[in-house]
């Protein structure tokens, strides 16, 4: 992929100026419905177009550190969303980040892996991945969960599902480690768990950059996708602090709880990697398709919790991080799912299908709990 693909896609390429001007147009104002309507058609183009550009400068690198990259762009319109809620929004707030969070640890380990897995078990009898490393990535997703989302609703220094200060700095500290520690593994120490996987069980590269995609970028393509990138970012989290009241309205006159607020925000910023993954797992590079889907996983909580940690020193209001039983529930049958998944390194399309009804649980009782 490269800013040539761009060229012919115009999209790409205008949709971030084009925000960008939609912003300054809409920035201080309370747009009606047809408003409303066209900052929030920015702000899906804007998200997509930054992941978009985010890949493109991925691909220019390699894998897995184009994975990587992706995770943290996405976690940072996450993260920019969840903050300008919270600030802007209306009603209670306190809950959004862990329903960002959760929402985002759903999507992931089970939308994104099961269509995955789906997709390419169908198309190539078995999905084939590496088990060392995926299962790491998972071990990971599951310390990162069980210590932000997991330990709050049990700990008692303060009333409620909440960190202490001491504790939420702790947290914070814990989880960028963590997320540290497996970015070095990743990256540095044992890269060769996170390439795909061939049918003879080799792992390693078929193509120059050994990333099962088209050759890099040149360098000013990728320096080009870089500054498109940088205002898709500002595009997007400044369009989100004007369409907050407008999707927090949506929400309410449907009748949903609020916790629908979060999973909106999850499922529209992991939407072009949930296309990306599919797109690998088409080839046959479920790997990368794992590689996506949980380092996302591991961004969302690993970025997120700290970023949202240093946030709330000035924002009003506690922060409410541990989740309730029903979402305990869910959590736990996931990583348990998620393990018999990966200890195996291939998968039937069975193993998607019960991922993809256990993400339709998640979405249904985030409606109707």
């Amino acid at each position: 992929m490269s800013t040539t693909t761009a060229g012919r896609f115009s999209w790409a390429v205008v949709s971030p100026p084009l925000a960008a001007v939609v912003l300054a147009v809409s920035w201080g104002t309370h747009p009606g419905t047809f408003g409303n309507v066209v900052v929030g058609l920015a702000l899906v183009a804007a998200v997509l177009a930054a992941v978009y550009h985010a890949e493109v400068v991925a691909h220019r690198v390699g894998e897995p550190f184009g994975s990587l990259l992706l995770a943290v762009a996405v976690t940072i319109i996450e993260v920019g969303l969840i903050v300008t809620l919270m600030v802007s929004g209306k009603g209670d707030t306190s809950t959004l980040a862990r329903d960002t969070v959760f929402a985002a640890v759903m999507i992931t380990i089970n939308g994104i892996v099961g269509i995955a897995i789906v997709v390419g078990a169908l198309r190539h009898h078995l999905a084939v991945f590496n088990p060392e490393g995926t299962g790491s990535a998972l071990a990971t997703v599951a310390a990162l969960a069980g210590l932000t989302l997991v330990v709050p609703a049990f700990t008692t220094s303060a009333d409620g599902p909440v960190f202490t200060g001491s504790q939420l700095a702790f947290a914070a500290v814990a989880s960028l480690a963590l997320y540290a520690m497996f970015v070095v593994t990743q990256t540095v120490r044992h890269r060769d768990f996170f390439l795909p996987v061939d049918r003879e069980g080799a792992r390693g590269p078929v193509d120059l950059d050994g990333d099962g995609h088209a050759d890099p970028p040149p360098a000013r393509e990728a320096l080009i996708s870089l500054g498109l990138l940088g205002v898709a970012l500002v595009a997007v989290v400044g369009l989100a602090k004007v369409e907050s009241h407008a999707i927090e309205s949506a929400v309410d006159s449907l009748g949903l709880p609020e916790a629908v607020v979060g999973v909106v925000i999850a499922l529209l910023v992991l939407l072009p990697e949930s296309i990306a993954a599919v797109r690998a797992a088409v080839r046959d590079k479920v790997q990368t398709s794992f590689n996506l889907a949980y380092g996302s996983a591991m961004a969302s909580i690993g970025l997120t919790i700290p970023a949202i940690a240093v946030a709330s020193i000035w924002l009003d209001g506690p922060l409410a991080l541990g989740i309730d039983p029903l979402q305990l529930v869910l959590l736990v049958l996931s990583l348990i799912v998620s393990v018999l998944t990966v200890v195996p390194g291939r998968a039937k399309p069975l193993a998607g299908g019960v991922h993809l009804v256990l993400f339709a649980a998640f979405l249904f009782l985030s409606a109707a709990p």
